[in-house]
């Protein structure tokens, strides 16, 4: 038998299969990438029409709606629960001090809030108030907007408070478990010494329960309410502004200079003080020093001879 042309025509057929296996491999890869760079191009394509789409109905929106409707927007965004408390600040000129001080409370009444120190006179109004921190926004507009006043100085800070409220409600929520801990071992107390041990425990930590209570409260009403102080000064007031920070060597020369001025003047006031009572001192040891010379000076007394009986 002529095995040897077997042989051949079976490797042969082995290595035909073989490439024509990683041909139909290949040309799959290619078919699968070709799908994925032509899918790819089509999703970003549509991606950017519909951000745009989304983009263009979104700016459209936070044109009509403002600055502090999109803020509002970013503070109570989904999965973000921020606690801010906000605050602000507040200078008004007004030819009508007091008219402008009515229209300002007027204001914060109209939104919710409330008035809580007023300071008001002829010349100046000071006024401490306090309104909804969803429509602090809307209120510092209204008193911005030239009916109370011309705006002099304006400022608003938000502090995050989200960690503090936290670790609060945690705190909270231990003792609770701790208090009611030591009541159960209260329960069972037999003698009047672990009674009265237990009980005092118990009173600690209410006490320690009804602080963080207290500091919740507090937390959730900076958070709630805003505050807003005011000041209101007659138009012809000159303006208050902080000097700029000048750090050349003039400047420096001169802050030198003052502050020895200052210690010499210290110095003086001193040496004034105690100037009297050094005088006074100074009399006190010339007499002394005067007598102990005189006492020197004058001779010893002669010795008395004993008189003969």
């Amino acid at each position: 038998m002529n095995t040897t042309p077997r042989r051949a025509r079976r490797t042969a057929g082995l290595l035909l299969a073989a490439t024509a296996l990683a041909a139909l491999a290949s040309c799959t890869s290619s078919g699968e990438s070709g799908t994925s760079a032509a899918v790819a191009p089509e999703r970003a394509a549509q991606a950017p029409a519909g951000a745009d789409a989304a983009g263009s109905a979104n700016g459209g929106k936070a044109a009509e709606s403002g600055p502090a409707d999109r803020q509002a927007a970013q503070v109570s965004a989904p999965g973000v629960d921020r606690k801010l408390a906000r605050t602000a600040t507040l200078e008004l000129g007004s030819d009508d001090v007091v008219a402008a001080a009515e229209t300002i409370r007027a204001e914060v009444l109209a939104a919710g809030g409330y008035s809580g120190q007023e300071s008001v006179s002829e010349r100046t109004a000071s006024l401490t108030l306090h309104v909804p921190s969803d429509k602090l926004d809307a209120v510092l507009a209204k008193l911005t907007d030239g009916g109370a006043g011309t705006v002099r100085n304006r400022g608003q800070n938000a502090e995050d408070v989200t960690e503090q409220t936290v670790d609060v409600e945690s705190r909270i929520k231990t003792q609770r478990a701790s208090l009611d801990r030591v009541r159960a071992l209260l329960a069972n107390a037999r003698s009047v010494p672990e009674i009265v041990e237990i009980e005092s425990e118990v009173t600690r930590r209410e006490a320690e329960l009804e602080s963080l209570l207290a500091r919740r409260d507090r937390l959730a009403g900076s958070v709630a309410m805003s505050k807003i102080t005011v000041q209101v000064v007659r138009a012809d007031a000159p303006v208050v502004s902080e000097p700029a920070d000048d750090n050349s060597f003039l400047s420096a020369l001169a802050a030198g200079w003052d502050g020895f001025l200052t210690a010499g003047g210290f110095v003086l006031r001193v040496v004034g003080y105690l100037l009297p009572f050094a005088a006074l001192a100074a009399a006190v040891g010339w007499v002394v020093l005067r007598l102990r010379r005189r006492t020197r000076a004058e001779p010893p007394a002669a010795p008395v001879a004993p008189a003969e009986g």
